[in-house]
């Protein structure tokens, strides 16, 4: 066992246990907790947006899909840039506007209580499969640090992770978030150079073989990963929550811009280091280990260890915020109250439930993540951008809207779950490979309507008066 990777874990995680004790002093209210007092600058705002979306997917995930696909892989990370500038530019200054404390307090204001629950659900719901899945990924990385399995370090440093965020709140999350982004960038463009100006090998073919579409990845591939992957970026609860915890309107419009424009950078990187590692490094080699891990272990030291720590960053960075979200949403959206003893409690069984499923070894970062998306993305992404878009005018008609977050959630999860089902009906493969798109233009749709069909029932009432 690498004990100096213990004790250097050690300090780490203790580092976040003070902040979070710290924190704990200046929390006074639900707002205080939930989101962090509502008084976050572009700075830290711009740090703990990157430092949530760059997680275990868009580390160890993205090496992997690249090792795979190529360049390519390259999509996911440049589809969620483009999705923060186009929050920024369309919707980050009229959400924080509604002084909302969650996404389905969000869905409230602009639709009503039962937009709120619906969405709560689907929330809490899903992102239990997201942290769990995120666990699964730190759990496989301590594996790797320590040269074996060991499940009670793995439920000692995911308790520490729950403590943390238990005990400081948003506050905290906001604050490790910033030193874990730190650790993040510095050790991945301290591994990319490595390999590319050090290490050297077979990097003419990296540069030969950059191409933003090929037979692995088409262009159905392209169109379905805009909007399943760019609308969470652009409109997912973890990624709205920065608005939330924003100083002002303009302090959550300008750091969803810087956000998205260093995304764009860190996705470079981290899809270099993906190809060098294809080109390098054989399948025999590889054999069934992440890539992005197996370069760890090749590394020298003074490389890997930083990367190691980095990666674990990545991953606690986005826990902890999916961790708090998700508890702040059943406390307030479906429990309705605005207790911080109560999302304390939440956040303890929720971390719990996900720690059970991380250990029961069920489904990877990229599975999990897929298939919390194939609800969320086609049910409420159109919806609530329309209901947002639609506030203070003719707003929407609240059970039209409801029926559109259906329709599209049921179409993601068949077209997810359900396709080897659909394809012995002698259903067209056209129509069963895109049921997500197609749930998304039918949520479309179907929120549009209600539009209409509220600014109609408007006009009659000014009618009849």
């Amino acid at each position: 066992m690498n004990y100096v990777f213990l004790i250097a874990l050690g300090i780490y995680l203790l580092i976040f246990l003070i902040i979070s004790l710290l924190d704990m002093k200046g929390i006074k209210t639900f707002t205080d907790y939930a989101v962090a007092g509502r008084v976050q600058g572009s700075f830290a705002v711009t740090m703990t947006l990157l430092a949530t979306v760059v997680g275990a997917s868009t580390t160890i995930g993205i090496c992997d899909t690249v090792y795979s696909i190529g360049f390519p892989g390259i999509w996911w990370l440049a589809f969620g840039a483009i999705g923060l500038i186009l929050q920024s530019v369309f919707i980050s200054g009229k959400v924080r506007a509604t002084e909302a404390d969650t996404l389905p307090d969000l869905a409230k204001i602009t639709v009503g209580r039962g937009a709120e629950l619906i969405i709560a659900l689907i929330i809490v719901i899903s992102w239990i499969g997201v942290i769990a899945g995120q666990l699964v990924a730190m759990n496989s990385l301590i594996s790797f640090a320590t040269g074996r399995s060991d499940t009670w370090l793995f439920v000692i440093v995911s308790a520490v992770v729950i403590i943390y965020t238990l005990i400081g709140g948003q506050s905290s999350v906001v604050k490790t978030d910033k030193l874990q982004f730190i650790i993040i960038i510095v050790s991945t463009v301290l591994c990319c150079a490595y390999l590319y100006l050090v290490k050297g090998d077979a990097t003419g073919n990296v540069a030969t073989n950059i191409e933003l579409l090929n037979d692995n990845y088409t262009t159905r591939n392209l169109l379905t990963q805009f909007f399943v992957i760019g609308g969470v970026y652009f409109l997912g609860p973890d990624i709205i929550s920065r608005n939330f915890i924003s100083r002002d309107e303009n302090t959550a419009k300008k750091s969803a811009l810087i956000a998205g424009i260093g995304l764009f950078g860190f996705s470079l990187v981290i899809t270099l280091i993906g190809m060098w590692i294809r080109y390098n490094v054989t399948p025999d080699q590889l054999a069934d280990s992440k890539a992005l891990m197996y370069i760890a272990g090749v590394l020298p030291k003074y490389i890997s260890i930083p990367l190691i720590f980095g990666l674990l960053s990545a991953i606690l960075s986005s826990t902890d915020t999916c961790i708090i979200n998700a508890s702040s949403i059943f406390v307030k959206d479906i429990m309705k109250r605005e207790s911080v003893r109560g999302i304390r409690i939440t956040v303890a069984v929720i971390g719990a439930i996900a720690i059970v499923l991380a250990v029961s070894g069920r489904g990877d970062i990229m599975s999990l993540l897929t298939g919390a998306y194939s609800v969320y993305t086609p049910g409420v992404i159109f919806p609530l951008l329309v209901a947002i878009l639609s506030y203070r005018k003719n707003g929407v008609r609240p059970a039209l809207w409801i029926s559109a977050v259906i329709v599209g959630g049921l179409f993601g999860i068949t077209g997810t779950y359900f396709g080897n089902l659909l394809a012995k009906l002698a259903l067209p493969q056209m129509i069963i490979d895109n049921l997500t798109l197609i749930g998304m233009l039918l949520s479309l749709l179907l929120s549009l309507i209600s539009v209409k069909w509220s600014s109609q029932n408007k006009m009659s009432s000014e009618e009849e008066q």
